[in-house]
């Protein structure tokens, strides 16, 4: 396939800029369908503005910590509330605000309620 390069205007700041037809061919090896829709330098703009990460990254998809609200790439400890444990009686950190309205276990006794239940699927 030969590509020839291409004038486009950016979507942001309306100037045009040049895709090459090396970035064509990059592109096309890449399996992208869509032509860039900004410039190098609003790319490169858009990129700093959002701390170089991708849209799955600040919306917490393709992480790969363990599990979703985990300590991962924003860095920050996850926040845990203390309760009361609805049947030992123990104090319990969970990762949720209780809300009341259902019983809140603590480690040990989440982990024999779901035995109990049959939901060991882990």
């Amino acid at each position: 396939m030969s590509f020839a390069d291409k004038t486009l205007t950016c979507r942001d700041c309306g100037m045009d800029f040049v895709f090459t037809s090396g970035e064509q061919e990059f592109y096309a090896q890449k399996g992208f369908a869509n032509e860039p829709t900004r410039c190098p330098s609003c790319r490169q703009q858009r990129k700093a503005s959002n701390g170089g990460r991708s849209y799955s990254e600040r919306n917490g998809y393709g992480r790969n910590d363990g599990y979703a609200g985990g300590r991962g790439s924003y860095g920050g400890e996850r926040q845990m509330y203390t309760t009361t444990c609805a049947a030992c009686g123990r104090e319990a950190q969970v990762p949720f605000m209780p809300r009341g309205d259902k019983p809140v276990y603590c480690s040990d006794c989440f982990q024999d309620q779901r035995r109990s239940s049959g939901r060991n699927r882990w």
